[in-house]
């Protein structure tokens, strides 16, 4: 069986054709862990924040707040956890060596591309994409990371109200600021819980997508998050 090797030299990308397949190598390992650290972080920080919101394990009355600390520790860390993966990977977004993601940005500039996936959606056509990315794709992951963004903002406004030590005692000049601008602490919780809720929307679509797209088009679908590899027909 022959195989053969491409690795263009600035892209840092690899494909491999084996036979009637094509191999591509579109995720590095470091893009592949920060998704699963963000997903368990996701995951972690809804539940906790929910029963943070109602603590039903303890009685209003009872003086029992063992359970409740290590909730909110666990939140707390957590939250920490994504706020670093959103920093992380926001920097491999703009400095990677690889560049398979920036490069759909062209797709986001043009037309044509918005026009062939919204086809590939109903089922007219196949997708064709400069980068990892189809436009729509781009704009909603590009979208997603705001939010990310904006809940780890909310949620370090709320951290440097209770925890005036430490990191929240460097925190709380900018974070006194932000409260006053947002009007007071009751709005940044409220807007942090509606960004939480935008999260959970997220991953509902973002699971069914995944696992339709590798069913519709036989490549794009979840195990290349996994692997680091795309496996189509060329």
């Amino acid at each position: 069986m022959n195989t053969q090797v491409k690795t263009p030299p600035a892209g840092g990308h690899k494909t491999e054709h084996t036979g009637g397949y094509q191999r591509e190598f579109i995720f590095t390992a470091a893009i592949r862990i920060f998704h699963w650290l963000r997903a368990l972080a996701i995951l972690v920080l809804v539940i906790t924040g929910f029963y943070l919101a109602w603590p039903f394990l303890v009685a209003p009355d009872s003086s029992d707040v063992l359970v409740q600390g290590w909730v909110r520790f666990a939140h707390l860390i957590f939250g920490f956890v994504l706020c670093a993966v959103t920093l992380a990977r926001a920097y491999l977004f703009f400095f990677s060596k690889h560049d398979i993601e920036r490069r759909s940005i062209r797709d986001v500039l043009s037309i044509q591309s918005w026009i062939t996936q919204l086809k590939s959606y109903l089922w007219m056509g196949k997708l064709n994409k400069a980068g990892v990315y189809g436009p729509l794709q781009f704009v909603t992951y590009f979208a997603i990371s705001v939010i990310a963004g904006a809940i780890c903002v909310t949620g370090l406004i709320l951290y440097a109200n209770v925890y005036h030590e430490g990191m929240g005692g460097m925190l709380w000049g900018m974070a006194s600021t932000l409260t006053a601008w947002m009007g007071g602490l009751a709005e940044v919780r409220l807007w942090h819980h509606y960004f939480t809720w935008v999260f959970i929307v997220f991953v509902v679509i973002h699971v069914y997508m995944a696992v339709w797209t590798g069913i519709r088009f036989k490549h794009n679908s979840v195990d290349s998050i996994v692997s680091g590899y795309d496996y189509h027909k060329h």
